[in-house]
Protein backbone atom coordinates (compact mmCIF):
# COMPACT_ATOMS: atom_id res chain seq x y z
CA UNK A 1 0.00 0.00 0.00
CA UNK A 2 1.45 3.83 -0.86
CA UNK A 3 2.20 5.21 2.34
CA UNK A 4 1.19 9.01 2.43
CA UNK A 5 3.80 9.88 4.66
CA UNK A 6 5.57 13.20 3.17
CA UNK A 7 2.27 13.74 0.78
CA UNK A 8 0.19 15.54 3.04
CA UNK A 9 0.97 19.22 4.20
CA UNK A 10 1.09 19.64 7.43
CA UNK A 11 -1.65 22.08 7.85
CA UNK A 12 -4.31 20.30 6.02
CA UNK A 13 -4.04 17.76 8.97
CA UNK A 14 -5.95 20.22 10.98
CA UNK A 15 -8.96 19.82 9.55
CA UNK A 16 -11.10 17.25 7.75
CA UNK A 17 -12.53 19.02 5.03
CA UNK A 18 -10.48 20.44 2.04
CA UNK A 19 -10.87 24.21 2.21
CA UNK A 20 -9.00 25.04 -1.10
CA UNK A 21 -12.46 25.51 -3.22
CA UNK A 22 -14.04 28.66 -4.80
CA UNK A 23 -16.95 30.33 -2.44
CA UNK A 24 -20.34 29.84 -4.52
CA UNK A 25 -21.18 33.39 -6.50
CA UNK A 26 -24.56 33.80 -5.39
CA UNK A 27 -25.08 35.43 -2.07
CA UNK A 28 -26.32 34.01 1.10
CA UNK A 29 -29.46 33.94 2.13
CA UNK A 30 -30.76 33.33 5.73
CA UNK A 31 -31.69 29.88 6.59
CA UNK A 32 -32.73 27.30 8.50
CA UNK A 33 -30.25 25.21 10.98
CA UNK A 34 -28.44 22.41 9.62
CA UNK A 35 -29.51 19.16 10.64
CA UNK A 36 -25.77 17.66 10.97
CA UNK A 37 -22.98 19.60 11.33
CA UNK A 38 -19.57 19.35 8.93
CA UNK A 39 -17.72 17.55 11.46
CA UNK A 40 -20.60 14.95 11.94
CA UNK A 41 -21.95 16.32 15.19
CA UNK A 42 -25.75 16.69 15.05
CA UNK A 43 -27.20 19.65 15.72
CA UNK A 44 -30.73 18.37 17.85
CA UNK A 45 -31.30 19.27 21.56
CA UNK A 46 -33.08 16.76 23.60
CA UNK A 47 -35.00 18.74 26.29
CA UNK A 48 -37.97 18.18 28.02
CA UNK A 49 -36.41 14.24 28.64
CA UNK A 50 -38.96 13.47 31.64
CA UNK A 51 -37.63 9.55 32.17
CA UNK A 52 -34.71 10.39 33.53
CA UNK A 53 -33.90 7.23 35.41
CA UNK A 54 -33.67 5.44 31.79
CA UNK A 55 -30.14 6.50 31.41
CA UNK A 56 -28.69 5.26 35.71
CA UNK A 57 -29.95 1.59 33.57
CA UNK A 58 -26.96 1.61 31.56
CA UNK A 59 -24.46 2.80 33.78
CA UNK A 60 -21.64 2.18 31.52
CA UNK A 61 -22.74 3.79 28.37
CA UNK A 62 -23.82 6.52 30.38
CA UNK A 63 -20.18 6.97 31.95
CA UNK A 64 -18.75 6.24 28.23
CA UNK A 65 -20.81 9.16 27.32
CA UNK A 66 -19.76 11.53 29.82
CA UNK A 67 -16.92 14.20 29.34
CA UNK A 68 -13.53 13.01 30.30
CA UNK A 69 -13.39 15.53 32.76
CA UNK A 70 -16.18 14.08 34.37
CA UNK A 71 -15.24 10.43 33.71
CA UNK A 72 -11.81 11.06 35.97
CA UNK A 73 -13.76 12.73 38.83
CA UNK A 74 -16.24 9.82 39.20
CA UNK A 75 -13.22 7.36 38.51
CA UNK A 76 -11.29 9.32 41.17
CA UNK A 77 -14.33 9.40 43.48
CA UNK A 78 -15.64 5.87 43.12
CA UNK A 79 -12.53 4.69 44.63
CA UNK A 80 -11.96 7.03 47.39
CA UNK A 81 -15.46 6.58 49.32
CA UNK A 82 -15.60 2.59 48.97
CA UNK A 83 -12.03 3.59 51.41
CA UNK A 84 -13.44 5.66 53.46
CA UNK A 85 -16.83 3.74 53.58
CA UNK A 86 -14.93 0.63 54.75
CA UNK A 87 -12.32 2.40 56.63
CA UNK A 88 -15.09 3.64 58.64
CA UNK A 89 -16.37 -0.55 59.39
CA UNK A 90 -12.81 -1.24 59.91
CA UNK A 91 -12.87 1.79 63.07
CA UNK A 92 -16.12 0.41 64.33
CA UNK A 93 -15.51 -3.38 64.08
CA UNK A 94 -12.24 -2.32 66.14
CA UNK A 95 -14.08 -0.19 68.45
CA UNK A 96 -16.64 -2.59 69.09
CA UNK A 97 -14.15 -5.37 69.86
CA UNK A 98 -12.18 -2.95 71.95
CA UNK A 99 -9.05 -2.84 69.49
CA UNK A 100 -8.79 0.78 70.09
CA UNK A 101 -7.85 0.14 73.94
CA UNK A 102 -4.62 -0.67 75.29
CA UNK A 103 -4.70 -4.11 76.56
CA UNK A 104 -1.93 -6.98 77.78
CA UNK A 105 -0.36 -8.77 75.35
CA UNK A 106 -2.67 -11.60 75.67
CA UNK A 107 -5.31 -9.54 74.01
CA UNK A 108 -5.75 -10.83 70.53
CA UNK A 109 -7.53 -7.98 68.09
CA UNK A 110 -9.96 -8.51 65.26
CA UNK A 111 -6.89 -6.37 63.40
CA UNK A 112 -3.70 -5.64 64.46
CA UNK A 113 -2.26 -2.20 64.34
CA UNK A 114 -5.26 -0.23 64.44
CA UNK A 115 -5.60 2.55 66.68
CA UNK A 116 -7.77 5.15 65.18
CA UNK A 117 -9.53 6.29 62.14
CA UNK A 118 -6.58 6.78 60.05
CA UNK A 119 -4.99 3.62 60.59
CA UNK A 120 -8.26 1.62 59.74
CA UNK A 121 -8.62 3.95 56.35
CA UNK A 122 -4.73 3.15 55.59
CA UNK A 123 -6.01 -0.78 56.37
CA UNK A 124 -9.17 -0.66 54.20
CA UNK A 125 -6.50 0.57 51.14
CA UNK A 126 -4.40 -1.93 51.52
CA UNK A 127 -6.70 -4.57 51.50
CA UNK A 128 -8.72 -3.20 48.43
CA UNK A 129 -5.67 -2.57 46.28
CA UNK A 130 -3.76 -5.62 47.59
CA UNK A 131 -0.64 -3.67 48.76
CA UNK A 132 -0.11 -5.55 52.03
CA UNK A 133 2.74 -3.41 53.85
CA UNK A 134 2.81 -6.12 56.37
CA UNK A 135 2.30 -3.82 59.63
CA UNK A 136 -1.40 -4.59 59.55
CA UNK A 137 -3.17 -7.86 59.09
CA UNK A 138 -6.24 -9.14 59.67
CA UNK A 139 -6.66 -12.29 62.70
CA UNK A 140 -9.11 -15.10 63.08
CA UNK A 141 -10.74 -13.55 66.63
CA UNK A 142 -13.45 -12.10 64.24
CA UNK A 143 -16.02 -13.47 62.17
CA UNK A 144 -17.60 -10.51 60.97
CA UNK A 145 -14.04 -8.88 59.85
CA UNK A 146 -13.45 -12.17 57.39
CA UNK A 147 -17.04 -11.10 56.17
CA UNK A 148 -15.98 -7.68 55.36
CA UNK A 149 -12.79 -9.20 54.11
CA UNK A 150 -14.63 -10.68 51.56
CA UNK A 151 -17.39 -8.54 50.44
CA UNK A 152 -14.51 -5.13 50.52
CA UNK A 153 -12.18 -7.36 47.93
CA UNK A 154 -15.48 -8.64 45.27
CA UNK A 155 -16.69 -4.50 45.58
CA UNK A 156 -12.99 -3.74 44.91
CA UNK A 157 -12.55 -5.97 42.02
CA UNK A 158 -16.39 -5.20 40.60
CA UNK A 159 -15.10 -1.27 40.78
CA UNK A 160 -11.98 -1.65 38.77
CA UNK A 161 -13.80 -3.97 36.04
CA UNK A 162 -16.27 -0.79 35.72
CA UNK A 163 -13.95 2.07 35.92
CA UNK A 164 -11.23 0.29 33.96
CA UNK A 165 -13.63 -1.10 31.12
CA UNK A 166 -15.19 2.46 30.96
CA UNK A 167 -11.65 4.38 30.72
CA UNK A 168 -10.25 1.87 27.42
CA UNK A 169 -13.40 2.51 26.18
CA UNK A 170 -13.14 6.20 25.91
CA UNK A 171 -9.69 5.75 24.48
CA UNK A 172 -10.58 3.40 21.85
CA UNK A 173 -13.75 4.95 20.75
CA UNK A 174 -14.19 4.79 17.12
CA UNK A 175 -14.90 8.22 16.20
CA UNK A 176 -11.22 8.85 16.72
CA UNK A 177 -10.71 6.64 13.93
CA UNK A 178 -13.18 9.14 12.05
CA UNK A 179 -11.03 12.16 12.56
CA UNK A 180 -9.09 11.03 9.50
CA UNK A 181 -12.04 10.40 6.97
CA UNK A 182 -12.17 13.22 5.18
CA UNK A 183 -15.03 14.77 2.95
CA UNK A 184 -15.00 17.40 0.56
CA UNK A 185 -16.16 20.49 1.33
CA UNK A 186 -18.16 21.21 -1.62
CA UNK A 187 -20.28 18.56 -3.17
CA UNK A 188 -20.86 19.30 -7.19
CA UNK A 189 -23.54 18.98 -9.91
CA UNK A 190 -22.79 18.42 -13.76
CA UNK A 191 -22.85 15.94 -16.08
CA UNK A 192 -21.43 12.31 -15.97
CA UNK A 193 -21.72 9.67 -18.93
CA UNK A 194 -24.39 12.21 -20.44
CA UNK A 195 -26.70 12.11 -16.88
CA UNK A 196 -26.92 14.62 -14.19
CA UNK A 197 -25.25 13.92 -11.10
CA UNK A 198 -24.50 14.82 -7.49
CA UNK A 199 -21.01 13.89 -6.68
CA UNK A 200 -18.74 14.34 -4.02
CA UNK A 201 -15.05 12.80 -2.64
CA UNK A 202 -14.18 11.56 -0.08
CA UNK A 203 -10.55 10.46 1.24
CA UNK A 204 -8.65 8.78 4.50
CA UNK A 205 -5.49 9.93 5.60
CA UNK A 206 -4.32 6.65 7.47
CA UNK A 207 -2.43 3.93 5.59
CA UNK A 208 -4.40 1.20 7.52
CA UNK A 209 -7.52 0.16 5.73
CA UNK A 210 -11.04 0.63 6.38
CA UNK A 211 -12.73 -2.91 5.77
CA UNK A 212 -16.30 -3.42 3.65
CA UNK A 213 -16.19 0.39 3.90
CA UNK A 214 -20.36 1.54 3.08
CA UNK A 215 -21.27 5.49 1.74
CA UNK A 216 -24.60 6.47 2.17
CA UNK A 217 -27.03 9.56 1.63
CA UNK A 218 -30.02 11.31 2.72
CA UNK A 219 -31.70 14.46 1.78
CA UNK A 220 -33.43 16.50 4.83
CA UNK A 221 -36.14 18.88 3.56
CA UNK A 222 -39.35 20.54 4.60
CA UNK A 223 -42.12 18.17 3.26
CA UNK A 224 -45.81 18.15 3.51
CA UNK A 225 -47.66 15.02 2.85
CA UNK A 226 -51.10 15.00 0.78
CA UNK A 227 -53.00 14.85 3.85
CA UNK A 228 -51.51 18.40 4.58
CA UNK A 229 -49.37 16.83 7.51
CA UNK A 230 -45.63 19.02 7.75
CA UNK A 231 -42.84 17.23 8.44
CA UNK A 232 -40.30 19.35 9.60
CA UNK A 233 -37.44 17.03 8.77
CA UNK A 234 -38.28 13.92 6.30
CA UNK A 235 -35.50 11.84 5.19
CA UNK A 236 -35.41 10.50 2.03
CA UNK A 237 -32.56 7.61 0.97
CA UNK A 238 -30.47 8.96 -1.92
CA UNK A 239 -29.48 4.98 -4.01
CA UNK A 240 -25.64 5.76 -5.43
CA UNK A 241 -23.28 4.28 -8.37
CA UNK A 242 -20.56 2.67 -6.20
CA UNK A 243 -17.48 3.58 -8.53
CA UNK A 244 -15.89 0.29 -7.73
CA UNK A 245 -18.91 -2.00 -8.76
CA UNK A 246 -19.46 -3.80 -5.41
CA UNK A 247 -21.23 -3.55 -2.46
CA UNK A 248 -18.34 -2.27 -0.52
CA UNK A 249 -15.61 0.44 -1.72
CA UNK A 250 -11.69 0.50 -1.80
CA UNK A 251 -10.38 3.25 0.22
CA UNK A 252 -7.44 3.64 -0.85
CA UNK A 253 -7.29 6.27 -2.62
CA UNK A 254 -9.87 9.78 -2.90
CA UNK A 255 -13.38 8.43 -4.53
CA UNK A 256 -15.75 10.73 -6.30
CA UNK A 257 -19.07 8.90 -4.98
CA UNK A 258 -21.49 9.58 -7.32
CA UNK A 259 -25.35 9.57 -7.44
CA UNK A 260 -27.22 9.54 -11.16
CA UNK A 261 -30.04 11.98 -10.34
CA UNK A 262 -33.04 10.13 -12.15
CA UNK A 263 -36.65 10.21 -11.75
CA UNK A 264 -36.31 8.08 -8.03
CA UNK A 265 -33.92 10.76 -6.88
CA UNK A 266 -35.13 13.21 -4.68
CA UNK A 267 -33.28 16.15 -6.29
CA UNK A 268 -34.97 15.23 -10.07
CA UNK A 269 -36.96 18.54 -10.18
CA UNK A 270 -34.22 20.54 -8.66
CA UNK A 271 -32.60 23.18 -11.01
CA UNK A 272 -30.00 25.70 -10.53
CA UNK A 273 -31.89 28.60 -9.58
CA UNK A 274 -34.04 25.84 -7.50
CA UNK A 275 -30.80 25.15 -5.58
CA UNK A 276 -30.14 29.15 -4.86
CA UNK A 277 -33.17 29.10 -3.31
CA UNK A 278 -34.47 26.15 -1.42
CA UNK A 279 -33.76 24.97 2.22
CA UNK A 280 -32.10 21.27 1.62
CA UNK A 281 -29.16 19.23 3.07
CA UNK A 282 -27.95 16.32 2.18
CA UNK A 283 -26.08 14.13 4.66
CA UNK A 284 -23.27 11.60 3.77
CA UNK A 285 -22.16 8.82 6.23
CA UNK A 286 -19.44 6.67 5.84
CA UNK A 287 -19.06 3.36 8.21
CA UNK A 288 -16.73 0.67 8.01
CA UNK A 289 -14.41 -1.48 10.74
CA UNK A 290 -10.81 -0.43 11.40
CA UNK A 291 -8.23 -2.72 9.96
CA UNK A 292 -5.97 -2.54 13.32
CA UNK A 293 -8.81 -2.83 16.02
CA UNK A 294 -12.14 -4.19 13.83
CA UNK A 295 -14.39 -1.34 15.66
CA UNK A 296 -16.59 0.26 13.61
CA UNK A 297 -16.26 3.62 12.64
CA UNK A 298 -18.69 6.19 11.13
CA UNK A 299 -17.78 9.58 9.58
CA UNK A 300 -20.26 11.64 8.83
CA UNK A 301 -20.89 15.53 7.22
CA UNK A 302 -23.73 17.38 5.04
CA UNK A 303 -23.93 19.89 2.55
CA UNK A 304 -26.50 22.69 2.30
CA UNK A 305 -27.88 24.39 -0.58
CA UNK A 306 -24.72 27.13 -0.39
CA UNK A 307 -22.28 23.96 -0.20
CA UNK A 308 -23.93 22.35 -3.55
CA UNK A 309 -21.98 23.95 -6.60
CA UNK A 310 -23.76 23.31 -10.01
CA UNK A 311 -21.68 22.99 -13.19
CA UNK A 312 -18.24 22.65 -11.64
CA UNK A 313 -16.42 18.87 -11.12
CA UNK A 314 -13.69 17.46 -8.71
CA UNK A 315 -10.30 17.79 -10.38
CA UNK A 316 -7.55 14.41 -10.44
CA UNK A 317 -5.70 14.18 -7.26
CA UNK A 318 -4.05 10.86 -8.45
CA UNK A 319 -0.88 10.88 -10.60
CA UNK A 320 1.68 7.83 -11.35
CA UNK A 321 5.54 9.00 -10.02
CA UNK A 322 8.08 6.42 -10.12
CA UNK A 323 5.91 3.08 -10.29
CA UNK A 324 3.71 4.04 -8.18
CA UNK A 325 0.48 6.45 -7.76
CA UNK A 326 0.95 9.38 -5.72
CA UNK A 327 -2.57 10.79 -4.08
CA UNK A 328 -2.27 14.94 -3.56
CA UNK A 329 -4.13 16.26 -1.23
CA UNK A 330 -3.75 19.90 -1.60
CA UNK A 331 -6.12 19.13 -4.73
CA UNK A 332 -8.51 16.82 -2.74
CA UNK A 333 -11.51 19.88 -2.56
CA UNK A 334 -10.31 22.15 -6.22
CA UNK A 335 -12.84 22.03 -8.54
CA UNK A 336 -13.29 23.16 -12.07
CA UNK A 337 -15.90 24.29 -13.83
CA UNK A 338 -17.95 22.74 -16.88
CA UNK A 339 -20.62 23.10 -19.11
CA UNK A 340 -23.65 22.15 -17.55
CA UNK A 341 -27.34 22.42 -18.03
CA UNK A 342 -29.18 25.01 -16.31
CA UNK A 343 -32.07 22.88 -15.80
CA UNK A 344 -34.01 19.92 -13.86
CA UNK A 345 -33.36 16.40 -14.40
CA UNK A 346 -36.63 16.16 -15.21
CA UNK A 347 -36.36 18.74 -17.55
CA UNK A 348 -33.69 17.10 -18.92
CA UNK A 349 -35.72 13.96 -19.95
CA UNK A 350 -38.58 15.77 -20.85
CA UNK A 351 -35.91 17.43 -24.09
CA UNK A 352 -35.36 14.10 -24.62
CA UNK A 353 -31.74 13.63 -22.70
CA UNK A 354 -28.48 15.67 -22.92
CA UNK A 355 -27.66 15.13 -26.07
CA UNK A 356 -31.23 16.21 -27.49
CA UNK A 357 -30.59 19.04 -25.30
CA UNK A 358 -27.36 20.41 -26.60
CA UNK A 359 -28.93 20.35 -30.17
CA UNK A 360 -31.61 22.22 -29.04
CA UNK A 361 -29.34 24.97 -27.37
CA UNK A 362 -27.24 24.94 -30.44
CA UNK A 363 -30.71 25.10 -32.84
CA UNK A 364 -31.53 28.24 -31.05
CA UNK A 365 -28.81 29.87 -30.60
CA UNK A 366 -27.83 29.54 -34.93
CA UNK A 367 -31.55 30.52 -35.17
CA UNK A 368 -30.77 34.06 -33.13
CA UNK A 369 -28.21 34.59 -35.15
CA UNK A 370 -29.53 34.14 -38.26
CA UNK A 371 -32.36 36.73 -37.27
CA UNK A 372 -30.02 39.55 -35.87
CA UNK A 373 -27.95 39.01 -38.82
CA UNK A 374 -30.87 39.37 -41.51
CA UNK A 375 -31.77 42.88 -41.54
CA UNK A 376 -28.47 43.64 -42.42
CA UNK A 377 -28.77 41.58 -45.43
CA UNK A 378 -31.75 43.24 -46.43
CA UNK A 379 -30.31 46.83 -46.77
CA UNK A 380 -28.60 48.07 -49.71
CA UNK A 381 -24.74 47.65 -50.58
CA UNK A 382 -24.73 50.97 -50.34
CA UNK A 383 -25.78 51.31 -46.74
CA UNK A 384 -24.61 48.50 -45.62
CA UNK A 385 -20.78 50.01 -46.70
Amino acid sequence: MLSRKGLIPEDYLLTRLAEDVQQPKFKAKPRKARFVGKSGTCNVAHTNIREQGRFLQDVFTTLVDLKWLHTLIIFTMSFLCSWLLFGMIWWLIAFAHGDLDQRGDDFVPCVTDIHSFSSAFLFSIEVQVTIGFGGRMITEECVSAIVILIVQNIVGLVINAIMLGCIFMKTAQANRRAETLIFSKHAVISVRNNKLCFMIRIGDLRKSMIISATVRMQVVRRSTTQEGEVVPLDQIDIHMDNPVGTNGIFLVSPLIICHVIDKDSPLYELSAFDLQHDDIEVIVVLEGVVETTGITTQARTSYVSEEILWGQRFVPTVSEEDGMYAVDYSKFGNTAKVPTPCCSAKRLDEVGGIAQYKLNEGVTLRASVRRRRSPMLLKPPSVIS
